[in-house]
């Protein structure tokens, strides 16, 4: 199934364009917002495997669809996890759980919006392949992982770069958490709908011109192993995000470096699940 967050209501999607409004079909027992799902995911599940023959309510407006987890309370992103996006970083590929950071949840916003550029910075462009969790996960083996996972997204870990580098140490949270620095959307897809969840294509352009490509079977680190690495020391709560690592071909690994301009648009697609669209306005404005 694929659920939308569409006016800050939980929307089962019958197509791109139209779903049923959860809380109204369930008569108050789920809903009306996303995150409230989160809490009890398997017996909604069970609840929403049901509705197969219910009538469309709601006409879907990509304006007004926000994220698939608005506000959880954990959003872990990961780093160097594509073998030529580490090379390309200047890092040797991990051999344990890659570098593991955090983007502020003030950061998260709907599929498609303007992003304001930061002054005197360079940000830069990272899609990336989201997972969120349906279920509270403590010591998790990767056998068991995608029982844990409500579902997929797409996001883009927007990334400024200048703040990232400087300092002694990298910044990375701060760098990658400037207003609207993590778009996901367009909806959340169940595992169950793909014919095989580990391997997705992914892929963005800017103004047209493809900048990354890649597979998720690409992962040094698959969405269950990352699971399990991370459950071993941190609790991953219902509604909580995972940004899963980005492949070659960010603005900063090219040589000219590149980043991206006011009035460029990103668009970002992931196979199975849609795409994302951001497009950069000057700070100021």
């Amino acid at each position: 199934m694929r659920i939308a967050n569409h006016d800050n209501r939980a929307v089962l999607l019958t197509s791109d364009e139209a779903g049923i409004d959860i809380h109204t079909a369930s008569k108050g027992l789920y809903g009306p917002n996303l995150p409230s799902l989160y809490d009890r995911w398997e017996a909604f599940s069970v609840w929403a495997s049901t509705l197969e023959a219910a009538e469309s309510d709601v006409v879907i407006d990509r304006s007004r669809l926000g994220s698939p987890s608005p506000a959880p309370r954990q959003v872990l992103a990961i780093g160097l996890n594509y073998s030529e996006h580490a090379k390309e970083s200047g890092f040797a590929q991990p051999e344990t759980l890659p570098p593991v950071f955090t983007k502020f949840v003030s950061a998260i916003t709907g599929p498609d919006t303007e992003v304001v550029l930061p002054e005197g910075g360079n940000t830069d462009w990272e899609v990336e392949l989201v997972a969120v969790i349906g279920k509270e996960a403590k010591n998790v083996p990767a056998a068991d992982a995608w029982n844990y996972v409500a579902g997929l997204a797409v996001g883009q870990d927007i990334s400024e770069r200048v703040s990232q580098l400087a300092g002694p140490a990298p910044q990375f949270g701060l760098g990658k958490s400037f207003a609207g620095f993590a778009p996901i959307g367009p909806w959340l897809v169940t595992p169950g709908e793909f014919g095989n969840p580990d391997d997705l294509e992914l892929s963005c352009s800017v103004d047209g011109e493809q900048v990354q490509k890649g597979r998720t079977s690409e992962l040094i680190f698959s969405v269950p192993e990352l699971i399990q690495g991370l459950s071993r020391t941190v609790t991953l709560l219902p509604g909580d995000v995972i940004f899963t690592g980005t492949p070659a071909g960010v603005g900063l690994g090219r040589k000219p470096q590149r980043f991206l301009q006011p009035g460029e648009t990103l668009v970002s697609r992931i196979e199975g699940i849609g795409e994302i669209t951001q497009t950069f306005i000057p700070a100021g404005n």
